[in-house]
């Protein structure tokens, strides 16, 4: 499979070193500057940066590529990207983390949010840490975190702390040298607290999960999540 790599920053080069342990070829290496040629690949892998990934998902789908973006920041103009990818028979997955574990962790969140939603002498938070080059904040993975929670309790958004609000999830986002990424959900009452979290301990679980879903996505239209892709829930 001809691989577009969208954005060839850490994540980007990771991804090289899998896709090429798996008998793929990488025939565009954009960091942001270079022009390219996106018909030239058989599937794209976008990890680019807020600013251009909707421009650069958009010309995938434009030239019938499919396309997989594990880009934050930019989610304002997914029902766009959704809306553009059906009108033009397209194939697309988003993803806040291509990780399975993490994607493990999301069904973990949504089950527990369930059980405690009855249970209102617990508050609930989320802690999120990440790399010091991160540019955003909260991270992706965070966000779905607290969409998941809001989903299955009476909550109505999330707000990044110290600005609490109630009836929101607050999210508190630390940034610290070198470290791959840790997400922790807290329910809190007096009397104890319950706590699940994933801790990453390198970059290759979000690698080898982007490249699984560009391996599914091919030859397929429409647009999917790594529920899809790994047939959770």
């Amino acid at each position: 499979m001809k691989i577009a790599l969208l954005g060839y920053g850490r994540m980007g080069k990771e991804i090289e070193k899998i896709a090429l342990q798996r008998g793929h070829e990488i025939v565009i290496k954009y960091s942001g500057k270079e022009n390219y040629d996106i018909t030239k690949a058989d599937v794209a892998i976008d990890f680019s940066l807020p600013h251009v990934a909707f421009d650069n998902i958009s010309n995938c789908i434009q030239h019938n590529i499919p396309v997989i973006s594990g880009t934050t920041g930019w989610l304002d103009q997914y029902q766009d990207i959704v809306n553009l990818c059906n009108e033009k028979k397209g194939a697309f997955i988003y993803a806040s983390n291509f990780s399975l574990g993490v994607n493990i962790f999301f069904e973990l969140n949504k089950q527990l949010a369930k059980m405690m939603n009855a249970l209102n002498q617990y508050n609930v938070n989320i802690e999120e840490i990440h790399h010091t080059k991160k540019l955003d904040a909260p991270s992706g993975t965070a966000i779905t975190l607290a969409k998941g929670i809001i989903e299955h309790s009476d909550l109505n958004g999330w707000t990044l702390t110290p600005e609490k609000e109630e009836n929101k999830v607050p999210i508190t986002a630390v940034r610290t040298p070198e470290v791959p990424g840790t997400h922790t959900i807290e329910y809190q009452s007096e009397i104890d607290t319950i706590e699940i979290k994933h801790t990453a301990h390198n970059r290759q679980g979000f690698a080898l999960g982007a490249v699984v879903a560009a391996e599914w996505l091919a030859n397929k239209t429409g647009v999917y999540t790594m529920n899809d892709v790994l047939n959770l829930g």
